[in-house]
């Protein structure tokens, strides 16, 4: 499959990480000044750091469960029939992101998941619809996670997990639908204060490479 990754973005300062941090372990307990500052600084640097790696345009509202849980599967290689981070399938990693933010079961396979999904426009696409692919008028071989931007993640089996575009010839040209899975708006579970410190700790070393 002649598949593209999407271009790398750069890492959030470690400047801002510290300020986090500081802020962090100074809060004045919840619904404090302190506290809403650094929720707010928060969710400000883990937008920022968001935006730069899956090359997106966030408005800041986003599912961050869902754009962290991708970014911890990106790289991962692409291997048959599995689904750990150590190599995954295209179903295998949709189904391991869709466990982890929604706590939802799916099928295993990308044809047994369309059959489960409801269908949306291309156009009333939101994070988290699922995409399948064809060839022609032949079986759906191909699934990933809508992002935004046209955007979506999934396991290519040239390069493992990445963000590609629909905008691209070939997934643009093998596109054949797009569903919902029922639920995934309200069982999206939020991004916790020790998943962003392990978010800021892997900012760090980025900037450190």
């Amino acid at each position: 499959m002649p598949d593209a990754p999407a271009s790398a973005g750069t890492s959030t300062p470690a400047a801002a990480e510290a300020s986090l941090l500081s802020a962090l372990l100074a809060g004045n307990g919840p619904g404090g000044p302190v506290a809403d500052s650094a929720s707010a600084s928060r969710d400000s640097l883990a937008y920022g750091y968001y935006n730069q790696t899956l090359g997106l345009n966030l408005a800041h509202t986003e599912n961050k469960s869902l754009l962290q849980t991708v970014t911890d599967w990106l790289g991962t290689p692409y291997s048959y029939g599995a689904s750990s981070r150590r190599g995954t399938d295209c179903s295998g990693f949709v189904t391991q992101v869709f466990k982890k933010v929604y706590g939802i079961t799916l099928k295993r396979s990308s044809r047994s998941m369309f059959s489960t999904v409801q269908r949306v426009a291309k156009t009333d696409m939101k994070a988290g619809d699922l995409v399948f692919f064809r060839h022609g008028k032949g079986a759906i071989y191909h699934v990933g996670i809508y992002l935004k931007d046209n955007k979506f993640a999934h396991a290519a089996t040239n390069g493992g997990v990445m963000v590609s575009s629909l905008n691209q010839p070939y997934y643009h040209h093998n596109f054949y639908a797009a569903g919902r899975v029922a639920g995934t708006e309200e069982l999206a579970v939020p991004t916790t204060t020790t998943d962003m410190v392990e978010l800021l700790d892997e900012a760090a070393n980025a900037q450190l490479d």
